[in-house]
């Protein structure tokens, strides 16, 4: 084995992270398989993505971690059952890690780079400068508050400001070169809710940056979102990670899967009888079109 690769491996950090929103479908199987291959020779974290606790129930916690052990990846850092944690860059539930988003907003706020915004999430679909793309679920926002003072009391948003034109190179892991233009691919994007939790883009580059990460892999469907995060990782002066993004698994009509396809979740086809091997091939083979899943037990 090159010295080389010996050396990059030692330092490689790569990273989990579930929303305990639902239970994990094969979508969440094929990224997460590829970044636990990716991570072989290096360290593996588990985070839990647990921002949004109207929607993360203890149970999909339990469920993550039972899954992901069934199918055979293993992580170094991250939760263990019986809610405890390993490693040195904890807690890893970001429901407990507010404090770090808090002083990463506070810089933003003071740099002048975010500002609040009052529109309703009607005001936003009605004056979106573009629809949701089909792999982005947010719409182009277009600036309508960059320049009003909200009323005193009433409650607000912060959204990054973004400068038009500005261009968002990376070369993807798995994807190759990517390019994204602010103000034609996204716009300003929320960086805390009007509730006073962090979005996702400011948590995910926040905790990337604090747990060392080196390399993010997830779904192609969260491009535009890396292209987001690039900009706040620039902002805050953080280090940038490499990122790889999988192919999605979609179901027979052509859509990528969502929690609610609950007959393609890890925790149905277990129960159905399927064996970790099985769901991993489901998992890894299937590409852009539909498919039957006992087509595919039948034929591996």
């Amino acid at each position: 084995m090159p010295f080389g690769f010996i050396v990059k491996a030692m330092f490689y950090r790569g990273r989990l992270a579930p929303s305990p929103s639902g239970y994990l479908h094969l979508g969440h199987a094929r990224t997460f398989l590829v970044a636990a291959e990716r991570a072989a020779y290096g360290t593996l974290v588990l985070r839990n993505d647990d921002l949004d606790t109207q929607r993360c129930q203890p149970h999909f916690v339990s469920a993550m971690l039972e899954d992901l052990h069934w199918l055979g990846i293993h992580w170094q850092e991250g939760p263990l059952s019986g809610g405890r944690d390993t490693g040195d860059f904890g807690p890893y539930a970001q429901s407990l890690r507010g404090h770090l988003y808090r002083d990463a907003f506070e810089h933003l706020r003071a740099a002048g780079a975010v500002y609040p915004c009052s529109c309703s999430r009607r005001d936003l679909l009605a004056a979106s400068r573009a629809p949701h793309a089909a792999e982005d679920d947010e719409p182009i926002y277009p600036g309508t508050c960059r320049s009003r003072s909200p009323r005193e009391g009433q409650p607000t948003a912060w959204r990054f400001r973004v400068r038009d034109g500005d261009i968002v190179h990376f070369t993807d892991g798995l994807l190759g070169p990517q390019e994204f233009v602010a103000g034609r691919d996204f716009g300003d994007f929320a960086v805390l809710r009007r509730d006073g939790v962090p979005s996702y883009q400011l948590a995910c580059v926040v905790d990337d940056a604090a747990m060392r990460i080196t390399e993010v892999v997830r779904g192609r469907d969260l491009l535009r979102s890396t292209a987001r995060q690039i900009l706040l990782i620039r902002a805050l002066g953080l280090p940038q990670p490499a990122y790889a993004h999988t192919d999605l698994v979609v179901n027979e009509h052509g859509e990528r899967l969502a929690k609610r396809d609950d007959a393609r979740s890890i925790r149905a086809l277990r129960q159905a009888g399927y064996t970790p091997e099985e769901v991993r091939t489901m998992a890894m083979q299937q590409r852009s079109t539909g498919w039957d899943l006992e087509h595919l037990r039948s034929h591996p």
